[in-house]
Parts: C-alpha cells; sequence; structure tokens
C-alpha cells in the first residue's frame, strides 16, 4: 500500500527552561541550565537536593481551578502544552472531522504525586481507608489523553503510551503510524510527566541513577564529559500536532516539518543498564534509517539520549560511530537534557521539538557543562558543546531510550514538495 506523508503543524512545550515553545527555544540556544535547588518538598535530607523544575509556573493560570484539582501536575502539563499545540496549528473547528483526530500520549509514570499524597494521607491516619474519590483517575497513566479528547471532542484513536523514558518517542511514532496508515487524519501527540516528587527522587537516589553535585546544580548534568555522575531528574510536557499532508495543504496550514521515520527496539540486556556496546541504541538508529528509507549520510545530526550517566553516554557513542561511521565525524550531536535535565516519559516530545526549531532556525543547541574529555569516548565527534553552532540542516533524528531496554528514535526532516 502506498503510506500517507506526514507533517508537524503544532507545537507546545513546558520545559525547566521555558513554559512555552518561545521561552524553550530561547532557553535552550543560549544554553540555559534549568537545575536548581528542590522547592517543591524539604530535599535537605535527600542525596539529591536539586532538580529542573518548572519556573513561575501556575496551572490556574490555564485550567479552571476546580478542573485543575481533578488532574496530577502530568495531566495538567498535558493540557497546558496540548493546547499550545491545537493553537499553533490553527485549526477551523467548524470543518475539522472530529472523528479523524486522534489522541496518543505518553507518560513512563504517570500519576506519582497523587499517589504519594494519598498513602501519606492514609499512612497517618488510623487506618480507616479514606481516599479521594478523584485519586485513581487522577493517578492513571492514560488519563491525560483522555482529558484532551474530552475537552476537544476528538473521537479518534486514544491511548496511551508506557516505554520509561522512550514513552513519548513512541507516542510520536504510533501517531506518525496511525496517520500514514489511513486511520486518522490529525494526531495530538507528545508526553508529560511529574516525578520531582519525595518518591521519585528517592526512587531514583536509591537506583544511584542522579548527579549529587548539590555544591554546583546548573553543572551537574554534563553529557559526555569525563566528570559526570548522573541525571537531573526535570519534569514538564511536549505536545506536536501531526497530520496528513494533504489535509494540511487543503486548510493552508503552516508546516513546521515532515516526520520521516521512526524506529523501536529492545536492549534484550538489562533492567536499567544498557547494553555496552550500544547494541539496542544501533539497531533502533539502523531500524529509523530504513523506516524513513534514507542513508545514515543523509542525516545532519543527532540529538541524543545523553543523560550524562557513565553508561549510557559511552554506549550510545558507540552505537552512532556503528551505524553512521566516518560520516559521524561531520554531524551535529548535542544533548538537551544538559539544560532542561531528564524529563523521563515527556524527553523525547520536547528533544523532537528541538529537533524540529533546529531545523526551522538552522541552529543546533549546545551540549553544555563540557569541561572534560573523557578518553573512552571519541574526541573527534562534534558533541556542540558549550556554544549552539549554526547548521543549515534537512534531517534530525532523535534518540530515547528507556529502563527496561526500551529503544526508540525519530526522524524530522524538512518538507519537500
Amino acid at each position: 500500500m502506498v503510506l500517507r506523508r506526514v507533517v508537524v503543524t503544532g507545537l507546545g512545550a513546558l520545559t525547566p527552561i521555558g513554559n512555552n515553545i518561545e521561552q524553550y527555544w530561547d532557553g535552550l540556544i543560549n544554553g540555559v541550565s534549568g537545575a536548581a535547588p528542590i522547592t517543591y518538598f524539604d530535599a535537605s535530607k535527600f542525596k539529591t537536593k536539586f532538580a529542573c523544575e518548572l519556573k513561575n509556573f501556575n496551572a490556574e493560570d490555564f485550567l479552571d481551578r476546580k478542573e485543575a484539582r481533578k488532574m496530577d501536575r502530568y495531566a495538567q502539563y498535558a493540557m497546558v502544552t496540548s493546547d499550545e499545540a491545537v493553537v499553533d496549528a490553527g485549526f477551523n473547528f467548524e470543518k475539522l472531522d472530529k472523528d479523524r483526530v486522534g489522541v496518543i500520549w505518553g507518560s513512563g509514570i504517570g500519576g506519582l504525586e497523587t499517589f504519594q499524597i494519598e498513602m501519606l494521607n492514609y499512612s497517618a491516619g488510623d487506618g480507616t481507608p479514606k481516599f479521594n474519590p478523584f485519586f485513581i483517575p487522577k493517578m492513571i497513566s492514560d488519563i491525560a489523553g483522555g482529558h484532551i479528547s474530552i475537552k476537544y471532542g476528538f473521537r479518534g484513536p486514544n491511548f496511551t503510551t508506557v516505554s520509561a523514558c522512550a514513552s513519548s518517542t513512541n507516542a510520536i511514532i504510533d501517531a506518525f503510524n496511525y496517520i500514514r496508515l489511513g486511520h486518522a487524519d490529525v494526531m495530538v501527540t507528545g508526553g508529560s510527566e511529574a516525578a520531582v516528587t519525595i518518591a521519585g527522587m528517592g526512587g531514583f537516589n536509591a537506583m544511584h541513577a542522579l548527579s549529587t553535585r548539590n555544591d554546583d546544580p546548573k553543572t551537574a548534568s554534563r553529557p559526555m564529559d569525563k566528570d559526570r555522575d548522573g541525571f537531573i531528574l526535570g519534569e514538564g510536557a511536549g505536545a506536536l500536532i501531526l497530520e496528513e499532508y494533504e489535509h494540511a495543504v487543503a486548510r493552508g496550514a503552516r508546516i513546521y516539518c515532515e516526520i520521516g521515520g521512526g524506529g523501536m527496539s529492545a536492549d534484550a540486556y538489562h533492567i536499567t543498564a544498557p547494553h555496552p556496546d550500544g547494541l539496542g541504541a544501533k539497531n533502533v538508529m539502523l531500524n529509523c534509517l530504513r523506516d524513513a528509507g534514507l542513508q545514515a549520510s543523509d542525516v545532519d545530526g543527532v540529538n541524543m539520549h545523553g543523560t550524562s550517566t557513565p553508561l549510557g553516554d559511552l554506549a550510545e557513542s558507540k552505537a552512532i560511530l556503528h551505524v553512521f561511521g566516518e560520516h559521524a565525524y561531520t554531524m551535529n550531536l548535542n544533548s538537551t537534557k544538559s539544560m532542561t535535565g531528564h524529563l523521563l516519559g515527556a524527553a523525547g516530545a520536547v528533544e523532537t521539538i528541538s529537533s524540529i526549531l533546529s531545523l526551522k532556525h538552522g541552529i543546533v543547541p549546545p551540549t553544555i557543562n563540557h569541561f572534560t574529555d573523557d578518553e573512552n569516548i571519541d574526541s573527534k565527534l562534534n558533541f556542540t558543546f558549550n556554544k549552539a553552532q549554526k547548521r543549515d540542516m534537512n534531517v534530525v533524528m532523535s534518540n530515547t531510550f528507556g529502563f527496561g531496554g526500551h529503544n526508540a528514535c525519530v526522524l524530522v526532516k524538512k518538507l519537500e514538495i
């Protein structure tokens, strides 16, 4: 069968370095760190006392107070970014066939804070079960997509992808496939996460996954640096409107780019550690190229998973060399997690958005906080260290890898008429 073309017509972002698309991009190209001491709770006894929280965000500035109280923060973030993306897409709702518009959202954890609050309240009581009637619908990881569809009346395919830190990339790929296979004309997709909580910080600390550079949080996320010691927990959301090309053209939509392809793979190795030779990462990039019908030499840049963990950065660098060979030295590689921290299930969405904006503006955001080369990582690779670089790019790939060995990669490219 002939697959339909899929383009991006709307974007929305809520991140630790900017509360909308414009602010997010400004933070990226200026190398702003979103890391700071935790304000949501007393973290004085935690190994890690900092995170990449949202700044100056109040859900009630965007949502009705009663409605906001029915949502976990992760769902609030989803609503805010999807609203921005829908407005950005410029739909005429009187002419939009809502039966052909769906929502596929991603979240690795869902309503962690809601679960935490209910359990703390129960344990502080006398054992009598007194739970909020919205406990379950606030907590479940699929509810964000439900809220989005209810607000707009979108009656097309609707579900949530859960694959740890690859969740929203998987959501984008699924949305892409539903459109190109003819099951929908428009999809709202992306992901959100709100895991900067007592349980979230405590759990990741117990795994020794987080940086403990408490004396200097802003330089703690340092992907590919010799002295990296773990990731910084972030929060937020990213939303994209994917649309069938002819449908977008017919309504005169502004088109950001085309989705070229998507790839998925599994490490089949360990529940948290990557394959040491980057086998799963290599396979997912090859699968993505194959799906897009492109050669490795066609790719201008890779937005790396690049979490700032000792094992992860090394494995991904090896995989890039396996896939791209000598061409790897001509590409721009970067890790926006050096600025935003790790948004877990929302990471793929905000990083795909970064890749799309790189295509639009001809600028590659930097990998900040590089101080010392790691002798185990090829120093000839261009990781776009410390300063944004101007580059006219046609094809960019974005990698996300999750606990459990889940790997997903999406390729975006400039629209060819």
